[in-house]
């Protein structure tokens, strides 16, 4: 399903250990609280019950909120609770597609022009992609701005740009072409998440309108 990209703008992907005490759960709600347009449940060490339990709670906070929720990698867990999921390239982005249906949004990470192309060619309603070295995600290839706007240039798609990204260097992202921003640490790590969330909310809000003054 298409989705628009202003439901992308403040993309906030969660985490649990940042701060001691702080779950994927407490993360979720804090961004949402905070103004998030979208939240991924990122959570491999999360066993199915607990996957599944906290999925259910996010889903329903996140559709009174009007936020959009994705599911990192499990995509059989996405489906079920009938919300969008996200994959990467060994994750069979064809196949996560089928699974998932076309009524739920579906992203694919990609690092590179041609992995753009086949994520488009494999149904994907939105790219992401690591713009800058992050330890939250030391496997990830970082393209920098330039990989950035090439990207966004070789398709049709929104593109949300993650990997060392937050309120400071929004607008450079933006500025690159990138539909949303994606942070973990950002608020996951906060002393308050919450308003981390709003910050992040106020830099893109703040980038607009810049933009549209330029």
């Amino acid at each position: 399903m298409a989705v628009d990209p202003r439901r992308l703008r403040v993309y906030v992907v969660t985490s649990s250990g940042l701060v001691p005490g702080r779950s994927h759960l407490d993360v979720g709600l804090a961004a949402i609280d905070g103004g998030a347009t979208a939240i991924q449940l990122r959570a491999p060490e999360l066993d199915d019950d607990a996957l599944r339990e906290v999925t259910a709670e996010l889903a329903e906070r996140c559709r009174d909120a009007g936020v959009l929720l994705i599911v990192n990698d499990r995509v059989d867990v996405a489906a079920a609770f009938r919300v969008g999921a996200h994959v990467g390239q060994a994750d069979r982005p064809d196949r996560a597609r089928s699974l998932l249906g076309h009524g739920a949004v579906l992203g694919i990470s990609v690092a590179s022009v041609t992995e753009a192309l086949g994520a488009a060619e494999a149904g994907a309603d939105y790219l992401g992609i690591t713009v800058w070295a992050t330890p939250t995600k030391p496997e990830a290839d970082p393209r920098g701005l330039q990989g950035l706007r090439a990207v966004v240039e070789a398709v049709d798609l929104p593109v949300v740009a993650i990997g060392g990204v937050d309120a400071t260097n929004a607008r450079e992202v933006l500025g690159a072409g990138a539909s949303g921003i994606a942070v973990v640490s950002a608020v996951g790590a906060a002393e308050d998440p919450i308003l981390a969330t709003r910050r992040l909310v106020d830099a893109v809000r703040h980038a607009e309108d810049a933009d549209e003054d330029g």
